[in-house]
């Protein structure tokens, strides 16, 4: 596949950089993009491109396809990964930061997907793999505006497979589970900012200790891309991907159950976590008083 060209975004650290390696061992010629070209220039000892790019910056990502193009003539995956989660009730998350998420999650990704089309088309082929997540189809307390993103991109992918079909290109989405990366500590640390005081803060605060603990039985970002990897492979792909962990679970729940019915298995759930989580942190805080004993 060494003439097969692709580009994955949010490439910094896991979902990403492990489908950069994947796709490279693959064969692809293969453009890792993230914000801090820091985290992503030691992918090029395995012979990835390296590219510094904000999603949510037009003329980097104008200029991100000139480069791919004039240098290797052809686009043949799009791996739309770039994204965060920004938790927080709907009434205290600023509007500039609910516009900046579907910024980057889903008009970064849908400007990119506009810049690679036109190359896709002139070859008569193109796979976009867009990274949604199981938050694409079901819902939480303090996660609104991520997941209105999320379902955002799911819907934005059912058009685009079927207005792009015709001329061969697949359009795939993947929803992942729970994953072990930054994300769970990032979205904490947002929510405990935007609704950690007020009228919302004991719901917060048991949130912020559930994506702690949601860590723990994730699955590792590999799955992630070894998903990517049979869509690219497949004679003719599946238009969806659930992988990780519990994401066959709760998505099958979310289509058996009415909407009443959801809302008491996530709040069944989120009270089941909200235990463990509380458990997790007395052990924890046991493990560092054990330890300061033992030092002295």
């Amino acid at each position: 596949m060494s003439d097969k060209v692709a580009i994955v975004t949010g490439a910094s650290s896991g979902i990403g950089e492990a489908t950069a390696r994947k796709l490279r061992a693959m064969g692809y010629q293969v453009y890792a993009v993230a914000r801090r070209l820091d985290r992503i220039t030691p992918l090029a000892d395995i012979g990835v491109r390296p590219v510094r790019v904000d999603v949510t910056d037009d003329a980097a990502l104008v200029g991100l396809v000139e480069q791919v193009l004039a240098e290797s003539g052809r686009v043949d995956v799009l791996v739309n990964n770039a994204g965060y989660g920004s938790y927080g009730a709907v009434e205290e998350v600023p509007l500039d930061e609910a516009r900046r998420q579907f910024d980057v999650n889903v008009f970064g990704l849908a400007r990119l997907a506009q810049l690679v089309l036109p190359q896709m088309r002139r070859q008569g082929s193109g796979r976009i793999i867009n990274i949604s997540s199981v938050g694409g189809k079901i819902y939480e307390p303090l996660g609104g505006w991520y997941h209105a993103t999320k379902f955002a991109v799911e819907g934005l992918s059912d058009s685009m497979r079927m207005e792009l079909a015709p001329l061969g290109i697949d359009v795939i989405v993947i929803q992942p589970g729970a994953i072990a990366t930054e994300w769970p500590a990032i979205a904490g640390q947002h929510l405990l900012a935007t609704s950690g005081h007020g009228p919302y803060a004991d719901q917060a605060a048991r949130s912020a200790a559930i994506l702690t603990v949601a860590e723990a039985p994730a699955s590792p970002p590999s799955v992630v891309a070894d998903a990517v990897a049979r869509a690219v492979r497949a004679r003719r792909p599946r238009t969806r991907y659930a992988v990780g962990s519990g994401a066959k679970v709760i998505l099958a729940a979310r289509r058996i159950l009415s909407d009443r019915g959801f809302d008491w298995f996530m709040r069944t759930m989120l009270r089941s976590l909200a235990r463990v989580a509380t458990r997790y942190d007395a052990r924890q805080h046991r493990l560092v008083r054990e330890g300061s004993t033992a030092d002295t």
